[in-house]
C-alpha cells in the first residue's frame, strides 16, 4: 500500500497499527464493558448485526466509526471527522480514493443505508478493511489528502482508531478523566483490557456505584467472557 501522504497522521498510519482482526473485536468488546461499567455511551457492540457482528463509537460531537466483523473473518471500517477539511471540501459526500481497491465482499457495507448521508453516499473521512486471510490492513490506494492536508495535520480523523492500538488501556483511562472526571485503576481496566472473565471486584474496583447485575448482563449480550463461580 502505497502512502500518498506523509506528514500527519492518517488511515495508512491506523492500517499500520491496528492489530488483528480478532484483536480488534475483543478490544471493542472490551471498550463496551468498561462503558457499561462506567456508565458511559461512546462505545457499544452489536453481536447481531444482520448476519455479523459489529461495534461502534459516538462520542457526542459528531465523531464516530463503525467496525464490522463479517461471518467469514474479515472486518470493514468507516469512520467520520465532521471538523475534517476532507469533510468540508466535499460537502458531506466521500473523499476521492476512500474506496479504491475495495474488495467486492465489502461493498454492500459501502453503500449501507445506515453509514450513508441523505444523498446514499457512504459517510466517511476514512475507510479500512481487511479479509480473513491478509496479513495486514488495508485502505485506499494512493489517496491524496490535498488540499485538506494545507488545513490539518492530521485530516482524515483515523486518530479516533488510536484506542484500538496496543495502549487501549492507558488510552481509556484518559478517555474516562476527560469525559467522565473520573480515575480509573489501572489495574482493573488492563484486566478488562486482557479480555480476562469479569468479576465483581473488577467491576467494583473500576466503579464502586456500579450494579454488578447490570454489567455482567451487558457483558454476556457482547459475548465478553464472565467468572464462572461468583
Amino acid at each position: 500500500m502505497a502512502a500518498a501522504y506523509d506528514a500527519g497522521v492518517t488511515v495508512y498510519d491506523a492500517a499500520g497499527r491496528l492489530p488483528a482482526v480478532e484483536v480488534v473485536r475483543r478490544r471493542c468488546k472490551a471498550l463496551a464493558v468498561l462503558d457499561a461499567i462506567v456508565g458511559g455511551d461512546h462505545y457499544t457492540y452489536d453481536r447481531a448485526w444482520g448476519g455479523d457482528e459489529a461495534a461502534a463509537m459516538r462520542n457526542g460531537s459528531g465523531e464516530e466509526y463503525d467496525i464490522v466483523f463479517t461471518a467469514g473473518g474479515g472486518a470493514f471500517v468507516r469512520g467520520v471527522y465532521h471538523e475534517s477539511s476532507m469533510f468540508r471540501y466535499t460537502d458531506g459526500g466521500l473523499w476521492p480514493g476512500l474506496l479504491d481497491g475495495l474488495p467486492q465482499e465489502f461493498e454492500a457495507m459501502a453503500a449501507e443505508p445506515a453509514f450513508s448521508g441523505p444523498g446514499g453516499t457512504l459517510d466517511a473521512t476514512f475507510v479500512l478493511w481487511r479479509r480473513a486471510g491478509d496479513e495486514r490492513w488495508h485502505a485506499g490506494e494512493d489517496i491524496d489528502f490535498s488540499p485538506a492536508d494545507d488545513d490539518e495535520v492530521d485530516p482524515d480523523g483515523s486518530w479516533l482508531l488510536d484506542v484500538l492500538f496496543d495502549d487501549i488501556a492507558e488510552q481509556y483511562c484518559t478517555y474516562a478523566e476527560e469525559v467522565h472526571e473520573v480515575v480509573l485503576p489501572r489495574a482493573a481496566v488492563g484486566h478488562v483490557v486482557a479480555f480476562l472473565p469479569l468479576t465483581d471486584a473488577v467491576i467494583r474496583a473500576i466503579n464502586p456505584a456500579a450494579a454488578p447485575g447490570h454489567v455482567r448482563a451487558a457483558a454476556e449480550k457482547y459475548g465478553y467472557p464472565l467468572e464462572a463461580d461468583r
